[in-house]
């Protein structure tokens, strides 16, 4: 599957990097306008299965999502946009994060992107209450689920853990902070609750009471 992510130069390589490993993933990009608002939008891009857009100019966004080909929208600008586009493209998603993205949205090409990204999917492997192992089967497309996965090898399911992967997440993540539909803080709880879930099963006692109470706080995310 040919992906397609569109740029204005300013977020968007390192998903470019990260997608590549298992989709045909080719760089698109698209002069940033120094008009807020623009008449006429001719966007010449090549034809892709599907297009994950980082661009950051709504006009030059529903200019791509006219094409009528499905559409991920990695900065999105508000639910009265997302209906507009939607009026012109009904394969388009705007997911809250990136890493909430799930194969579960009825377009194909779309959810076999969200095999492989998305919200994380974790396999984690333990010794004694310490985490030997983190196996990434599903990651958010910047990569900050692989990168910030690797640095809890080596330490012991506690509220500490979390808390570090949380920081970590926030660290790696190209999202803004406590921005309008995406921020670093709702990827930091994400992850921490994917973590959890894999923890469930293989942790008893203190640290399993830790796992339940991470979930119980982050219900709904």
């Amino acid at each position: 599957m040919r992906v397609g992510v569109v740029s204005d130069g300013v977020y968007g390589d390192r998903a470019y990097e990260n997608v590549k490993r298992f989709f045909d993933a080719i760089w698109i990009e698209v002069e940033y306008p120094s008009s807020p608002l623009l008449d006429e939008v001719e966007l010449d891009v090549p034809p892709c299965n599907l297009y994950l857009s980082y661009v950051r100019h709504p006009d030059i966004v529903l200019a791509l999502v006219e094409k009528g080909l499905p559409t991920i929208l990695g900065v999105s600008f508000g639910l009265g946009f997302l209906r507009q586009a939607l009026e012109l493209n009904p394969r388009v998603i705007a997911p809250s994060t990136l890493c909430s993205l799930e194969d579960n949205t009825g377009i194909s090409e779309v959810d076999e992107f969200a095999k492989r990204f998305g919200r994380p999917l974790l396999e984690v492997s333990l010794e004694d209450g310490v985490i030997t192992h983190v196996g990434v089967l599903r990651e958010s497309p910047c990569g900050s689920t692989r990168f910030a996965s690797q640095e809890i090898v080596g330490m012991r399911v506690s509220k500490e853990l979390f808390n570090y992967l949380g920081l970590r997440i926030c660290h790696y993540c190209r999202a803004p902070r406590l921005g309008r539909t995406c921020d670093k803080e709702r990827a930091a709880a994400i992850h921490a609750k994917q973590l959890a879930e894999a923890l469930l099963g293989k942790v008893k006692g203190e640290e399993e009471r830790v796992c339940r109470e991470v979930l119980a706080s982050l219900q709904g995310v």
